[in-house]
């Protein structure tokens, strides 16, 4: 904003006033027009001016999803359809969402070709149950069956032990 300065020969109690009061009103002037421009954010937009905006991206609002991930799935709606139909585009679109870490594997020998696998872990498949169908129908590859597979991290402990053995390597020719 820019800030209002008088001329030094102006200055004074009742002028001091008067530039008070005309800054706060170009203040609010300014805050006015900038709040289109701040409507264009899905991150910080008015709810209904979201829906609209979810409307023009093709983003359809699931049952009891909350508005945080909404507003995610708004704001990177085109990024999301960018990617979507590659494995590395995939895997990118669950982590801006949220999901995290998937392996995906198509093409499995003596499985049909259209089957493909999504490795998720347990905790992501139950967090994200409505999540991973909305995903999997927008930006899912057409004519594939998706096959969820859970995996189970396991704890594995390692020691690495220095024993000091000694080598020799000898060599005889005749």
């Amino acid at each position: 904003m820019i800030k209002l300065d008088l001329p030094f020969w102006l200055d004074g109690k009742e002028l001091a006033k008067l530039k008070a009061a005309a800054q706060a009103w170009w203040e609010r002037v300014e805050d006015w027009l900038r709040w289109p421009l701040l409507q264009m954010d899905a991150a910080t937009c008015h709810p209904t001016v979201l829906d609209l905006l979810a409307w023009q991206r093709d983003i359809t609002r699931f049952r009891n999803e909350p508005e945080s991930l909404y507003r995610l799935r708004v704001k990177y709606a085109f990024i999301n359809a960018v990617d979507a139909g590659s494995v590395a585009g995939f895997k990118r679109i669950m982590q801006r969402l949220g999901v995290g870490y998937i392996e995906i594997e198509e093409r499995l020998p003596d499985r049909d070709w259209d089957v493909v696998m999504l490795r998720l872990s347990d905790s992501q498949l139950s967090k994200n149950p409505d999540l991973l169908g909305v995903l999997i129908q927008q930006y899912g590859r057409t004519c594939r069956r998706y096959e969820f597979v859970t995996i189970t991290p396991l704890p594995l402990f390692v020691a690495v032990v220095d024993f000091n053995d000694d080598q020799q390597t000898l060599v005889a020719s005749l």
